[in-house]
């Protein structure tokens, strides 16, 4: 059926033979807005059966909260609760951009958060799929396959394997050189995004030209926290009985 969308292409009559051939091999711009269309009617389809694929258990990561943007069902944004390893506590916000193109190339992986990571660059947030897509097979990756190695690469097993070629921030590749150091930055990242300027503030710099985040987080007072918890049957730590 969306072959119909595709106009059988027109020849016109009167154009002198030896232009002729000229004439047909420039693209009908109908032709092109018609191709457009399917390809963006294909991509947006693909996204969407992505998306409620993640409620099948185990594609989505635990400690990961994913949903599209309202303006616009290509960009996904998402945050990364870390619970092991080097950036244990750390909050990291995220975000999935698809290409028109999707699935034949993978979705572009931007870390808003700033976060000190050897696949992770400094200057814009890329991160770098490479090591674990390499290359991009549409009919077998999905975005749940992407979403796993990102949680993955923030484990020891995955940066021990992580090859200088494939950082995005050399700086962070002496975790192979000294462990101890890379530990106490990795440390000092995970801090960094648990504060309140991280979290709360929508100018923060890491922000700047990334447009909002999709996830907001709002600081509460201590007494409307107390009623949230309540609320959801949660007791604060002195109040748990001991074993």
């Amino acid at each position: 059926m969306l072959g119909g969308l595709v106009p059988s292409p027109t020849i016109d009559l009167s154009t002198p033979t030896k232009n002729r051939s000229r004439a047909n091999t420039r693209p009908s711009p109908t032709s092109n807005s018609a191709a457009d269309a399917r390809s963006s009617a294909l991509t947006r389809t693909a996204v969407s059966l992505e998306y409620a694929a993640l409620r099948h258990a185990g594609h989505c990561p635990l400690g990961m909260y994913v949903t599209p943007s309202p303006a616009d069902l290509l960009v996904w944004d998402a945050v990364f609760f870390v619970h092991q390893g080097y950036y244990t506590d750390s909050i990291l916000k995220f975000r999935l951009i698809f290409p028109p193109t999707y699935p034949d190339r993978p979705p572009v992986v931007q870390f808003l958060t700033d976060v000190f990571h050897p696949l992770i660059s400094q200057q814009d947030g890329a991160f770098n799929l490479a090591p674990r897509f390499r290359p991009w097979r549409p009919k077998e990756h999905h975005v749940f396959d992407v979403l796993h190695w990102v949680k993955a690469a923030f484990k020891k097993h995955a940066l021990d394997d992580i090859k200088e070629a494939d950082c995005l921030n050399k700086e962070a590749y002496r975790y192979h050189d000294t462990t101890s150091s890379f530990a106490a930055l990795a440390t000092q990242s995970s801090m960094l995004s648990q504060s309140a300027s991280a979290l709360f503030d929508r100018d923060h710099p890491s922000m700047a030209g990334k447009g909002p985040h999709g996830m907001l987080f709002r600081e509460l007072k201590p007494e409307q926290l107390a009623t949230l918890r309540a609320k959801l049957g949660l007791q604060e730590w002195d109040d748990v009985p001991a074993p």
